[in-house]
C-alpha cells in the first residue's frame, strides 16, 4: 500500500480518537498536506509533510510509513517524524499553560441559580 486517505492515516497515527473527528478536522481546515488545505479523501504518501492542529497543539510532521489500520501507540509513533521546531514549540506552549494555571483563581463553590441566571444574561448581552 503506497497511499491511503488522510483521515484514515490521522486516525491510525492516533492524532484523533475517531476517524470522524479526523475527517471533521480536515473539513474545517486544520490539516495541511505539503502546504495545501486537505480534504478527508486526499491521499497521503510516505515523504509528505503535514501540519496538524488538534487539542494537543500544532504538529509539523513528515510521513514515514502509510497505514490504514489503527494499532498500538508504539506502532503509531513509527508512522511519522515530528520536526524539532514543532516539538519545542509545543513543549514551550505546555510550559506556559502550566505556569498560567497557578495564577487562575478557582471558584470557591458552584454557581447558584441566581449566579447562573446572571451568567446567562451576561453572555446574551442583556
Amino acid at each position: 500500500m503506497d497511499a491511503v486517505r488522510i483521515d484514515k492515516w490521522l486516525w491510525a497515527a492516533r492524532f484523533f480518537k475517531t476517524r470522524a473527528a479526523a475527517s471533521r478536522a480536515c473539513g474545517i481546515g486544520r490539516i495541511q498536506s505539503n502546504g495545501v488545505r486537505s480534504k478527508p479523501a486526499r491521499e497521503v504518501r510516505a515523504g509528505d509533510m503535514l501540519r496538524i492542529e488538534n487539542e494537543r497543539g500544532v504538529f509539523e510532521i513528515e510521513v514515514l510509513l502509510v497505514s490504514a489500520a489503527r494499532g498500538p501507540a508504539a506502532v503509531a509513533q513509527t508512522l511519522y517524524r515530528e520536526s524539532d521546531s514543532s516539538r519545542e514549540a509545543r513543549l514551550h506552549l505546555a510550559a506556559e499553560r502550566k505556569a498560567f494555571e497557578q495564577y487562575v483563581r478557582l471558584p470557591e463553590r458552584r454557581p447558584s441559580k441566581r449566579d447562573r441566571r446572571r451568567i446567562i444574561q451576561f453572555r446574551r448581552g442583556i
